[in-house]
């Protein structure tokens, strides 16, 4: 077998002007592999560097495919809640606006289903990624038309329940006159009026009927006698009925009292007579109905037992201008 032998390097000394053997070191060596070393591995730097920011792997094509589609949905779905939303203010305009105003009940206030839900630091955890905002609002939109929805149901259950006891209701509302028609009279309507004593302009809060006295007074709707105060601000003795769905009457200057408190009454059923007690200048009745505590006019209450020629009339004197009785 050939052996062959290790070539070795000379250079060219041009003071002797001859040749000498070149002596590598193992310094030399390991400095020469040290430098290559160290060039390799920062042009692997520079390669990996520009691989990772400015070329995508296969895996991250898909995952930047799959971030694109989630931005996708989460914009359909902002959509799609808009459109919910407006159905469901559409929904509650409704149950605001008609089957409560059937029911005459109060609305639900906008300060209820436009509340809250969760505290400021509900959404934290979704800070920090890039998509960060359009997570953040589509989360919010979906809370809040969550309980929104939850307030409209229990909205719903209330106008059912009132659906069921409709009957009940339209028995309690007031709707006849308080005196009988045929010997009544009204000597003054609601609203201002001259004071019968001061004679100056204020607030008549109800309707004076006149009528001899122990003329009999009737209940204008089902209820309960909530007050029987004599006195009661100057109307002597009076008669206050509760007949719920946020409804009173008041009847006042009665001679006398057939109901205490606490007794249940129904419709037509006699409670008193009338009479001149309290400040009255003759005998008359006070009448008066109140909504959630506030005075309404009477006249619009009395549809159940007058014509429409009759019912008109009734409007047309209570209207007038004139010096109230009490």
């Amino acid at each position: 077998m050939k052996l062959f032998k290790r070539k070795h390097k000379y250079r060219f000394n041009p003071h002797l002007l001859t040749y000498e053997k070149v002596i590598v070191s193992i310094k030399d060596i390991f400095l020469k592999v040290l430098s290559y070393f160290a060039t390799g591995l920062v042009f692997s730097a520079v390669v990996i560097i520009i691989a990772y920011n400015f070329l995508d792997s296969p895996k991250e094509r898909m995952l930047r495919r799959e971030i694109k589609q989630y931005q996708l949905q989460f914009e359909m779905m902002n959509d799609r809640m808009n459109t919910l939303s407006s159905v469901l203010k559409d929904i509650q305009d409704r149950d605001d606006n008609v089957y409560r105003v059937i029911f005459e009940a109060d609305p639900i206030p906008n300060s209820v289903r436009n509340a809250g839900y969760g505290g400021t630091d509900r959404y934290n955890k979704l800070e920090g990624y890039e998509n960060s905002e359009i997570i953040k609002e589509t989360s919010k939109k979906l809370d809040k038309i969550a309980r929104q929805l939850y307030i409209q149901s229990k909205s719903f259950d209330e106008v059912f329940d009132m659906a069921k006891n409709k009957n009940k209701m339209l028995s309690s509302i007031p709707a006849i006159q308080p005196i009988n028609k045929k010997l009544s009279t009204i000597a003054s309507g609601f609203g201002y009026r001259i004071h019968p004593i001061y004679k100056s302009m204020h607030m008549h809060t109800g309707i004076d009927f006149t009528a001899h006295t122990g003329t009999p007074v009737y209940a204008t709707g089902d209820g309960v006698v909530v007050d029987t105060r004599s006195g009661y601000i100057g109307y002597g003795i009076v008669c206050v009925i509760s007949h719920g769905y946020n409804y009173k009457t008041l009847y006042g200057h009665l001679s006398r009292l057939l109901v205490k408190p606490g007794q249940k009454v129904t419709r037509g059923q006699v409670i008193g007579y009338v009479g001149s007690t309290g400040v009255s200048t003759g005998p008359h009745l006070h009448y008066e109905v109140r909504f959630s505590d506030r005075p309404v006019n009477p006249v619009n209450y009395f549809y159940n037992d007058l014509t429409p020629e009759e019912y008109e009339k009734v409007i047309e004197i209570s209207s007038r201008v004139n010096q109230s009785l009490s």
